[in-house]
């Protein structure tokens, strides 16, 4: 593990890649396909002959000519899905066939961290500001992100370090529920003192638009970051890319506000020198038409660009190759020249430099294209996925009955134990030596006794390693 942070910067309704990275070297085209609301060659700043950014976005000139801006052509997936909920669960999933219920970085911090309900980290996983719901740091039993809807709540918590009462609460069935909720809410709340401190321990150095919404986020988390909060991952949201109509007007509003903000977050950051150790990344969960419509706009599409920004990167420049705006599939949009997942994974293999089992994990045992965005990490070798062995558990119902299901990769001595939401030890359900393959236990039939209905914890231990999970008994 390094001292690498990534953020990601959520741009919420699908951006308009080709009114954001504009295809100058096939402008006749464009411009045919866009009459009301594409960019006049006049209106364009040139970052090289071929491609051109709205003058608007004029922030971003002196990153791309710092070398700190990486621009990855026609990022999707195939089959494009064009629900902004669904296409989002598979951006945050990295699945795009089947329904998958944890994240990305879900299912690497649940890895990281297979003991976090009884045994969480001192510092937040990650924090996420909007995009409640969003499944990027769901795992199967936790969220693992300290998140807020808003950055008037974060700013709330870092400046008070406000935290859940969950002591002075009802004696009753409710109570109990109440302490359960408050508890689990606690993700976000746990850290509020870290975070508290890490905030005031720093300043911004470099003024933010004070009207902005990204500018608010990005004021926040570069506090935090300068203040040596220890966060590996943190994602923002920007609402309003869904430009259905009246596109111009909106979509200049918000793309300046990306750019000015991404100015003003990498000049705070380089005041402490720490913009050389973050790396933030656009994503959107779909393009837009090639076309626009009759309603000065564009409705949902496929391919679009994802925006890189960081000293890291060591160079500006373009990655992949741009859509032909003139070859659609069924549906009219854009065929990507990207998969999503392959910049996923470059960024865990060589900014976070993770083991390669630990990638199969991540990316659902699928392997995928490295980029190169700049960046590299010697220590790794070539991937092999071959020889992936961990313990893989989970709660399982079956006609009114509650088990444990165990996958264990090795010969071991295992022991588990039930407790209560308040972390008072009820019974120990096994303790002896499992070989190989599969064991179902039986979790009422183990205590030997009788729960009342409602939330309880397990824990495993075994081979000096502790797992956790909730778990219901109904």
């Amino acid at each position: 593990e390094n001292d690498n942070i990534l953020v990601i910067v959520r741009l919420k309704g699908g951006n308009d890649g080709l009114n954001t990275i504009v295809p100058v070297y096939d402008y006749a085209n464009y411009a045919n396909l866009r009459p009301t609301i594409r960019h006049q060659k006049s209106d364009l700043l040139m970052l090289n002959s071929d491609f051109g950014i709205p003058n608007y976005m004029d922030s971003l000139e002196s990153i791309w000519g710092d070398g700190k801006m990486k621009v990855v052509h026609g990022v999707g997936y195939q089959n494009q899905n064009l629900s902004h909920f669904r296409s989002s669960d598979i951006w945050a999933s990295a699945e795009s066939v089947n329904f998958e219920p944890t994240g990305w970085w879900g299912r690497y911090f649940e890895d990281l961290y297979p003991d976090y309900i009884i045994n969480p980290p001192e510092i937040p996983p990650a924090v996420q500001i909007g995009s409640i719901g969003n499944l990027v740091f769901e795992g199967d039993s936790n969220n693992y992100a300290f998140a807020v809807a808003n950055p008037e709540q974060l700013a709330n918590v870092a400046e008070n370090g406000t935290i859940h009462d969950v002591l002075d609460l009802p004696d009753c069935v409710y109570g109990d529920k109440l302490l359960f909720m408050r508890s689990t809410t606690n993700t976000t709340f746990l850290y509020a003192s870290v975070i508290h401190q890490a905030y005031m321990a720093s300043n911004n150095d470099v003024p933010y638009d004070p009207n902005a919404d990204l500018a608010a986020q990005l004021s926040i988390v570069a506090r935090l970051i300068k203040g040596g909060l220890g966060t590996k991952v943190y994602m923002v949201s920007l609402n309003g890319f869904d430009t259905h109509a009246n596109q111009v007007d909106t979509h200049r509003t918000i793309l300046e506000d990306v750019a000015n903000s991404m100015k003003s977050f990498y000049d705070d950051l380089a005041v402490t020198g720490m913009d050389d150790l973050v790396l933030s990344m656009t994503i959107s969960e779909f393009g837009r038409r090639p076309y626009e419509n009759g309603s000065g706009g564009t409705d949902h599409g496929a391919a679009s660009p994802i925006l890189l920004f960081g000293s890291g990167l060591n160079g500006s420049g373009f990655v992949g190759e741009h859509p032909d705006i003139t070859v659609w599939d069924v549906n009219d949009n854009l065929i990507p020249t990207s998969d999503f997942r392959d910049v996923y994974s470059s960024v865990l293999t060589n900014w976070f430099c993770l083991d390669p089992t630990i990638l199969d994990l991540i990316l659902l045992g699928q392997t995928y294209e490295t980029l190169d965005l700049g960046f590299s990490c010697e220590i790794l070798g070539t991937p092999d996925f071959s020889n992936v062995t961990r313990l893989i558990h989970r709660p399982t119902y079956q006609d009114n009955r509650t088990y444990i299901e165990l996958q264990m990769p090795v010969t071991a001595n295992v022991t588990i134990k039930l407790y209560d939401i308040l972390g008072k030890e009820i019974a120990t359900l096994k303790n002896e030596l499992l070989f190989p393959g599969r064991h179902k236990i039986d979790v009422m039939a183990a205590v030997d006794t009788r729960l009342s209905f409602g939330q309880y914890i397990y824990r495993i231990t075994t081979g000096g390693q502790n797992y956790s999970k909730s778990i219901l008994i109904k």
